[in-house]
């Protein structure tokens, strides 16, 4: 789709809808855990992306959904201090969410807005995670049409 108008691009995302497109699932951490340590997180399971928790404490059983933290987060953090930060302090804040009913189009659109690499997916029915979306998913949808 070289040279592809935004209107090819449009009629390429517009039968599709985040859920068919995203990564499913949840891999996080809590907001203390050292930047390092994600990293090796999304090494080993092999993501781009992990959602930031707060669980509170012992007594405590809600969750809060603090951020999310990228690849891209890791590398510029790499560069002086990835040694020093946490999961908390590196997270992409405020979140840019969707729902996994949401149009692709409209998906798309948000990552360029908000300069995101990665969106969270909530389910449209409780507003809890249930995936990530990232730029390469929806790289993998436009290039079916290429």
């Amino acid at each position: 789709m070289s040279g592809a108008t935004s209107t090819e691009l449009s009629r390429t995302l517009a039968g599709s809808n985040v859920a068919d497109a995203m990564t499913n699932g949840v891999i996080s951490c809590s907001p203390d855990t050292p930047l390092r340590m994600v990293a090796r997180i999304m090494v080993e399971r092999r993501v781009h992306a992990v959602y930031v928790f707060d669980y509170g404490d012992e007594d405590d059983e809600t969750v809060v959904l603090w951020g999310l933290v990228s690849d891209l987060d890791i590398v510029a953090a790499a560069v002086d201090y990835l040694d020093a930060r946490t999961a908390g302090e590196s997270a992409a804040t405020p979140l840019v969410v969707v729902h996994s009913d949401d149009a692709l189009g409209y998906a798309a659109a948000l990552m360029a807005e908000n300069d995101a690499s990665h969106l969270a997916v909530l389910d449209p029915a409780t507003d809890r995670p249930v995936g990530v979306l990232s730029t390469l998913d929806i790289a993998r949808v436009v290039s079916v049409g290429a």
